[in-house]
């Protein structure tokens, strides 16, 4: 019990309090202090709170092996999206360090907070460590990646859609609320392209390395011959979706809700390539 409440319990409350760090630091147009900007004159008093995520993601990190099992490891749909969640975080706090993009982090705590949670629910099904093909492991951690990446380029996509939206219907800072007045500090719209295509590459080598050893080395992933299946047709729609954006920018120089679009269907298909499987498997079917 005292290991649920320091790997679930604990980075939960940290994920809380750093959300509403955020929340508050957007009504009064302050930038928080767990952020990774430049310390200011209150650095001794904020230094606590400049702890709260990267405490959180370690800990998150920490409870994706959970439950403990000797020469085994849980993984299941709500293992995934959790994993997904937890690099994309990461991923968010280490370019936020350079670049301000506090307004996605009030939209993926609250998803953190919740996918860190759900393996309590659905630990999913036992893998033994002994029993598996000797690239499954090396092919699960590309896949989680890939997912995490590409999730932080939807959310990140998202975002832009909301600045688009935001620029063509100018109001007077009176007024606008405090998620109209965060939105306004983040970056140019331009700064903001180069970073999702910068995800979306990263996202689109992984995503394929996975796709491509699942399908040309079956028998070392998942010890058996390649079969064509559902969750396989999804990932390569999706790898499409995303080999036609790259494409398109380097040719065409594609952007704006072009982009943002492709970038949220890949991903909306690559999400039913096995979070939708298993969680119809486990939740619905109540098949592991």
């Amino acid at each position: 019990m005292a290991i649920v409440l320091i790997l679930f319990g604990l980075p939960a409350a940290l994920y809380g309090a750093a959300w509403l760090g955020a929340w508050r630091a957007a009504r009064t147009g302050a930038v928080p202090a767990y952020a990774g900007g430049a310390p200011g004159p209150d650095a001794p008093a904020e230094a606590p709170a400049r702890w709260l995520l990267p405490a959180a993601i370690l800990l998150h990190g920490l409870s994706l092996a959970w439950p403990w099992d000797r020469g085994g490891f849980h993984f299941g749909f709500a293992k995934a999206l959790s994993a997904t969640l937890w690099v994309g975080l990461a991923l968010l706090w280490i370019e936020g360090r350079r670049t301000s993009l506090d307004a996605m982090r009030l939209v993926v705590l609250p998803l953190a907070f919740v996918t860190l949670l759900l393996p309590l629910l659905w630990p999913g099904r036992v893998f033994e460590t002994g029993a598996q093909a000797p690239l499954f492991l090396p092919h699960l951690l590309a896949g989680t990646l890939a997912y995490g990446v590409l999730l932080l380029a939807a959310l990140h996509a998202l975002l832009m859609l909301w600045v688009q939206r935001d620029l063509h219907r100018p109001v007077r800072d009176a007024e606008q609320g405090p998620i109209e007045r965060w939105v306004g500090r983040l970056p140019p719209l331009m700064v903001l392209e180069r970073l999702l295509f910068r995800f979306i590459a990263i996202g689109f080598v992984l995503l394929l390395i996975t796709t491509g050893s699942g399908m040309l080395f079956s028998e070392e992933v998942f010890g058996r011959p390649f079969v064509l299946e559902h969750k396989t047709v999804f990932s390569l729609v999706s790898v499409a979706f995303f080999a036609v954006l790259l494409a398109g920018r380097a040719i065409r120089g594609w952007r704006g809700r072009i982009a943002t679009r492709f970038t949220l269907g890949g991903f909306a298909v690559l999400l039913l390539a096995y979070v939708g499987t298993r969680f119809v498997l486990e939740v619905m079917l109540g098949r592991y």
